[in-house]
């Protein structure tokens, strides 16, 4: 181990999450005095199956600060860290995981865990004086993935989704182009004409692109018309065939399992699985969807596998999986989904994470990274550290910035993913 490497501090606080909610910060410095900071949130949409935060309960912050999981990293596992070498992870993050034995996380909080595990990633490449993306991934890191960016966000449109709050997000995706600075020009270009027509269409107020258009219950009866209207969209800017859609569409939150129907999703009728089936059948056929995620109940494995056989585009698990080796590996069993949604902070540590990713890849399941757990800027890392296909939004802001960067310097070597980097015979 090079002196410079050890871990010299762990540290952590609360903060203000891009969500507004509480978050984790988690500081890790070394012997040279590299830095790595990264934060773990909790999503909006967050499945049952998740590793287990520590929060703080009572009433302040609506019982979800995290002062208690601040203190187990200022108090436990900064610690027990100190002098391990930040550039094996893996060393790392077992030690963490096994403090006063098995079942740390669950004693300490995955959200201290995933902070901590995250900052120490980001303080050994610091410290060895390479990109996040290169520590990752060396050499061979070096794909561009697909993004996109959300083109609306449904408010409680039918009187559904209440259990996690999750509401279906609608996303352009841009993948047929020869680089990513071209996928990124197409998807600013298609944004910013997609919300001066809901502006036509609903007089919905322009908004920022740092937020997104919201359609509020009422104006629409079914999700179908802003299907027709991202369809005309697309044809009218001239991207046919190369800007497709995907859709956020968290099944689980809709699910009401005493009455097995699934409450509110895409109108106000409700819907059995079968009926969901069926409307995706259509979906497929009648409009460009290239990508859906969780589209059924996140303990529906058998209806997962049955829409990926059929729809032939890429499905994603994500409170199916919830970036879990044992649940991935149920998936594989019976062919249920084709990617995984990674979610770095969704398990617990970076190690477990990438453990995961290497089951995926062994049994050609996708990887579609994701920042919603707190990740913000480095999620572009990960995903040209892990050869994604794909990567949830990321086309413009800081994430875009960031891979925009990360396209300049490999130069000639960058490799956009583009058609080639979506799952399912329909398309790729």
């Amino acid at each position: 181990m090079s002196s410079g490497t050890a871990i010299r501090s762990v540290s952590a606080r609360q903060v203000y999450s891009d969500r507004g909610h509480p978050g984790i910060e988690a500081t890790v410095v070394t012997e040279n005095r590299s830095v790595g900071v990264a934060v773990c949130t909790a999503g909006i949409s967050v499945g049952q199956h998740e590793v287990e935060f520590a929060y703080d309960g009572g009433t302040k912050w609506r019982g979800r600060g995290v002062q208690k999981a601040v203190d187990n990293v200022n108090q436990v596992i900064g610690p027990a860290l100190k002098g391990l070498d930040a550039s094996r992870q893996s060393e790392v993050d077992d030690a963490m995981l096994n403090l006063q034995g098995p079942g740390a996380k669950l004693r300490l909080g995955g959200n201290a865990t995933a902070a901590v595990s995250a900052a120490v990633l980001k303080a050994g490449a610091a410290a060895l004086g390479i990109s996040l993306y290169e520590h990752i991934g060396g050499v061979n890191a070096c794909t561009l993935p697909v993004p996109g960016e959300i083109s609306f966000m449904g408010s409680d449109r039918y009187g559904g989704g209440k259990r996690s709050g999750g509401k279906p997000s609608y996303a352009f995706m841009a993948y047929g182009f020869d680089t990513f600075s071209d996928a990124s020009y197409a998807i600013w270009d298609i944004s910013t004409e997609w919300r001066e027509t809901l502006n036509r269409k609903f007089a919905i107020p322009k908004v920022s692109r740092t937020s997104h258009p919201v359609i509020q219950a009422g104006v629409i009866r079914h999700d179908r018309e802003i299907w027709d209207l991202m369809a005309e969209t697309v044809q009218r800017m001239g991207y046919g065939g190369k800007v497709g859609f995907q859709v956020d569409v968290a099944a689980g939150t809709y699910y009401e399992k005493e009455r097995d129907r699934f409450v509110g999703l895409f109108s106000a009728e409700d819907k059995t699985r079968e009926d969901l089936m069926r409307l995706y059948r259509q979906m497929v056929k009648d409009y460009p969807f290239i990508i859906l995620e969780d589209p059924l109940d996140e303990d529906d494995y058998d209806g997962h596998a049955i829409l990926t056989r059929e729809l032939g585009i890429q499905l994603v698990g994500d409170d199916l999986f919830t970036t879990n080796t044992e649940r991935l590996l149920k998936g594989i069993q019976t062919g249920a989904a084709n990617t995984v949604l990674l979610k770095v902070n969704q398990i617990g540590t970076i190690t477990e994470a990438l453990e995961m990713v290497r089951m995926a890849y062994r049994n050609n399941y996708g990887i579609m990274p994701c920042d919603s757990r707190g990740e913000g800027p480095d999620i572009a890392d990960y995903s040209v550290g892990l050869n994604c296909g794909t990567i949830r939004e990321c086309a413009t802001g800081p994430r875009g910035n960031r891979l925009l960067q990360i396209e300049a310097e490999l130069g000639k070597r960058a490799e956009f993913s583009g058609k080639k980097g979506l799952k399912g015979k329909a398309i790729g």
